[in-house]
């Protein structure tokens, strides 16, 4: 009996992005720009340091993880060069068809307004292929770069949670946002 072929993961395209699967060959990148500290202060789930092996086992992750449908992910990349300088990606929920929205970009390339690109990319993946029904997503409330982010993606800010997570021994409050597919469908000047 011949072995099903893994599910193919999508890439993505925007103006000035291409957002594609990782590949292994991409984990000294991952490590040199995830590791830099001022991204893990940034963001929960990325330790400081980061150890060799760490990018290899995090890439390893993601196709298993795409075909249980926990988790699409995609290397931010620059059209034309291919360079790696970042991540984004979807904790899914098909069972109530929504997602998380989580992301970090390299800080050579902050400002530059590729996160942004890059969420309304996946946000259209989300409600147009994925058929989800609502996306959300959160930041540190001392990282305010990542709310306007999430804000000219088109969310709106749902709530303010005090210390509700902890990083690094200390407890910190969060921003939450979301988005409905009726509201992303809606044409942008009405919003």
């Amino acid at each position: 009996m011949a072995t099903p072929s893994p599910k193919k993961r999508p890439s993505l395209e925007s103006e000035r992005l291409v957002l594609r699967p990782f590949e292994l060959s991409d984990a000294p990148r991952v490590q040199l720009l995830a590791g830099d500290k001022a991204i893990a202060a940034t963001t929960l789930n990325i330790p400081h340091p980061y150890e060799d092996g760490m990018a290899e086992h995090w890439i390893g992750s993601h196709q298993e993880r795409f075909e249980k449908n926990i988790e699409v992910v995609f290397a931010i990349t620059l059209k034309g060069s291919d360079e790696l300088i970042g991540a984004i990606g979807l904790t899914l929920n098909l069972d109530h068809e929504n997602a998380e929205l989580g992301y970090w970009v390299g800080k050579p390339f902050w400002g530059r307004g590729y996160c942004t690109e890059a969420a309304q990319a996946v946000l259209r993946y989300a409600f147009t292929e994925l058929r989800l029904n609502r996306v959300h997503a959160r930041h540190f409330s001392h990282n305010p770069a990542s709310g306007r982010v999430i804000q000219k993606a088109g969310m709106q800010h749902e709530g303010h949670f005090r210390q509700n997570v902890r990083k690094w021994e200390r407890f910190i409050d969060t921003e939450f946002y979301g988005i409905l597919r009726s509201e992303f469908e809606l044409p942008r000047k009405t919003r």
